[in-house]
């Protein structure tokens, strides 16, 4: 199972929400890519990396941030937040994104984002299934749609997508443990899914938890930044020890 560290950036600075509501946000560092090259230098190979101001102004934002961390180091970054046409995914892909995660757009224009997996393969679009009560959330999970999770996960794998970011926004920076029977439910009814859990993790006995369901990978975001899991922890995770 990867383990994929998540940077959510406002104004260029490493913050943290809980539930998704920009009035909790909590700076934890000014510099993004000092703490990439702390995940960097734990053997760490994965980045998700979010743009909140993008998600709140629709269109891609923090590109230099994504570029800056691009460049000087070697993790592989998902990157996300109010994508909504080729052109921000242009700029991302050229700015280093290896994979690009669209979840409002998929909901809200179906069309556009069928049309990225068709353009620029299924290994590079992530679907953002963000949920409450299994009911899809959108628009940086400010408005509920009424999309069901499951029967949504299902329809864009028959379009391709294999990749599926999973978020139980009532779980998100609550450090109250993830959502194992949600996910043990997307695993069980959308097969061959390469599932990534988010959103609660809250200590190191949970990451064996979600690999034994079959979670493909895994987003730890606040339990880094609040010291409830330790960066040396994850590295022994990752050489298996």
């Amino acid at each position: 199972m990867r383990i994929i560290p998540a940077i959510d950036i406002i104004d260029g600075q490493c913050v943290r929400l809980s539930k998704g509501d920009y009035n909790t946000k909590k700076v934890y560092n000014e510099n993004p890519l000092e703490i990439a090259k702390q995940f960097e230098a734990h053997g760490i190979e994965h980045l998700h990396l979010v743009d909140l101001d993008g998600a709140k102004a629709s269109h891609i934002v923090n590109h230099k941030v994504l570029e800056e961390i691009a460049t000087k180091t070697t993790l592989k970054i998902d990157f996300g937040g109010g994508l909504k046409t080729d052109e921000d995914l242009k700029i991302a892909f050229e700015s280093g994104a290896n994979q690009i995660t669209g979840g409002s757009i998929a909901v809200k224009n179906a069309a556009v984002f069928k049309s990225w997996i068709a353009k620029f393969g299924a290994d590079k679009i992530i679907l953002g299934a963000d949920a409450n009560n299994e009911k899809i959330a959108i628009s940086g999970w400010l408005e509920e749609s009424d999309e069901d999770l499951i029967p949504f996960i299902q329809g864009y794998q028959k379009e391709g997508i294999q990749y599926v970011i999973c978020t139980d926004i009532a779980k998100d920076g609550m450090l109250q443990g993830p959502s194992f029977d949600l996910y043990e439910k997307i695993i069980k009814d959308c097969p061959n899914v390469k599932l990534i859990a988010s959103g609660g993790i809250s200590t190191f006995d949970e990451l064996p938890r979600l690999r034994d369901l079959g979670c493909e990978g895994t987003i730890v975001g606040k339990a880094i930044y609040e010291n409830r899991i330790s960066l040396k922890q994850l590295e022994n995770f990752i050489i298996g020890r």
